[in-house]
């Protein structure tokens, strides 16, 4: 029997017969380092960045029924986690400390910190941006992100991306007093 126009794809039907914690445990498997780099990046503090990936996947395992299609897997599970981050904040009790108690060698040491003066001014340079425009360039240049990938998880149109990545890249060389910046390159789209 031919199905010349409504092929099935083997790959989707192989995802569909697995078992709940087979899904997941390649769902994690699959993820859970590009996941962890962000949560690095937009946690700034490794603790919270484990606690938050943690409720992330509470929160996939038991909505993983939701999940139809295997491709869509990274961005449904960074979603989780963005909304899971966005979480915290309305519930986070900031504690306060003396800077002479922090110890922020130790730290940034262990996440393996770019001490490098041109690392130091991109950073401040991104957070200067708008959130709307440093989002999407986080996740394009740490996440590895395409444009379609990037919409799916902000909710937003292909050309917003695009449109919020090129304004994202000017306002950085405006900042930094460059003309051009290789190092913010598209990843691919």
């Amino acid at each position: 029997m031919s199905n010349s126009g409504n092929e099935i794809d083997q790959e989707q039907v192989n995802y569909s017969m697995m078992d709940k914690k087979r899904k997941y445990a390649l769902l994690i498997e699959a993820h859970s380092q590009d996941l962890y780099k962000y949560a690095l990046w937009l946690c700034k503090d490794k603790n919270m960045a484990e606690d938050v990936m943690q409720e992330a996947f509470l929160r996939a395992w038991k909505s993983l029924d939701s999940l139809r299609e295997a491709k869509a897997a990274k961005g449904w599970l960074f979603t989780i986690f963005r909304r899971e981050h966005a979480r915290q904040f309305e519930r986070k009790q900031f504690d306060y400390k003396d800077v002479e108690q922090m110890d922020t060698i130790a730290d940034t040491n262990n996440m393996g910190y770019d001490d490098r003066p041109e690392a130091f001014a991109l950073r401040n340079a991104l957070i200067k941006l708008p959130k709307d425009y440093r989002e999407p360039l986080e996740m394009q240049v740490l996440g590895g992100f395409s444009c379609d990938e990037i919409a799916s998880i902000l909710d937003i149109s292909s050309s917003a991306v695009m449109t919020r990545l090129f304004r994202a890249r000017k306002k950085m060389r405006q900042i930094l007093g460059h003309e051009t910046m290789p190092q913010l390159g598209v990843v691919g789209n």
